[in-house]
């Protein structure tokens, strides 16, 4: 009887020790949920976030918490650079993908030009480092919203750089005449475009005007001729940095801002926010941007400068650093499998 008692006392103390257990974890569980509910609201208070019903804010506040545990899991390795929950925090891959992007390539394309000026270019010859922000070639950063035109932004980039080395002016100009006007091929506003395609309409089209005449309003709109018959940059030609071929890259950006496509959709790169980019990444290439530099980082890493166009709360101040010269031929995040830049 004795024996029968013991059991069934440590049976009832071993159920008591395991809901009291449950009852703590249920509890952190609430405190955590709370917590994060409150740093939900807070996150929506940043960025002016309103949703448009309970629904809706209790769906994204779901892709939040799972946005946030994948940055937090990847701050807390060991890496060269750190993530934040950002303004696209609340939205899943598929949507990110779908406004903030925007590079399309079909697959099977051939690279369209053979010529390569920087071919016999010695990297010897090269210098350790480049900015061209500080020579005076790069606009300031620009934010292409909720639509998908990341090609238009790369294509303008590149062709502000090369217009600023070959006539000394630096001229914002209109990524908006590209997105309203060069819809008659690959390149369709919102819905992606390419960079070489846009090069090419620039070239038929005599050139492109300024941002300050033909603003940019992060919509497909009605080519406004008049406006973009008022030509203040004009490119000659275009060519293609020999693919998946780090060195050629380095060449062409010695030399002037080159456009680059991107996995851009890829988590790291997203919510990237500050150190040099490096590790695993994707090479679905999905954006547009431009490598307006390289460098060498304290710790010895060699990185592109990259420009997005994101805004300026987005990465370091709108720009990203990716390792440069990694062991994938495609470099990182694919950057070196479809560069080029305008020729003017």
């Amino acid at each position: 009887m004795a024996t029968n008692r013991s059991s069934v006392f440590l049976l009832a103390t071993v159920l008591i020790a395991c809901a009291y257990a449950l009852g703590s974890l249920a509890a952190r569980d609430l405190t955590d949920n709370q917590a994060m509910v409150a740093r939900h609201e807070q996150w929506m208070a940043k960025y002016g976030r309103v949703y448009s019903d309970a629904a809706e804010k209790a769906w994204r506040f779901e892709v939040f918490k799972a946005n946030v545990a994948f940055i937090e899991s990847v701050n807390a390795g060991n890496h060269k650079f750190w993530l934040e929950a950002n303004q696209f925090a609340d939205l899943t891959d598929d949507e990110f993908r779908a406004t903030r992007t925007g590079y399309k390539l079909p697959a099977g394309k051939d690279r369209r030009t053979a010529a390569f000026r920087y071919a016999n270019v010695s990297l010897d010859d090269l210098p350790d480092s480049i900015d061209w922000r500080a020579k005076g070639a790069v606009t300031p950063i620009k934010n292409q919203g909720e639509c998908g035109c990341c090609w238009a932004f790369s294509t303008v980039a590149s062709m502000e750089g090369v217009v600023k080395l070959s006539t000394g002016k630096l001229i914002s100009l209109s990524e908006q005449e590209l997105v309203d006007c060069d819809v008659n091929g690959m390149d369709q506003g919102c819905d992606g475009g390419e960079m070489d395609d846009a090069f090419q309409f620039i070239i038929d089209n005599g050139g492109l005007t300024t941002e300050s005449n033909y603003p940019y309003t992060a919509a497909d709109g009605t080519c406004n001729s008049g406006k973009a018959s008022n030509d203040a940059a004009s490119i000659n030609g275009f060519e293609d940095v020999p693919a998946n071929d780090e060195a050629s890259l380095r060449k062409a950006v010695a030399n002037q801002p080159v456009s680059v496509a991107v996995d851009g959709g890829d988590s790291h790169f997203r919510f990237y926010k500050g150190g040099v980019l490096s590790g695993t990444c994707g090479t679905e290439l999905d954006h547009g941007i431009a490598a307006v530099g390289y460098g060498v980082a304290a710790d010895g890493t060699k990185y592109w400068l990259m420009k997005n166009s994101w805004g300026t709360s987005w990465g370091e101040g709108g720009y990203i650093r990716m390792e440069r010269d990694v062991a994938d031929e495609e470099g990182l995040c694919g950057l070196a499998m479809q560069p080029s830049y305008p020729t003017a």
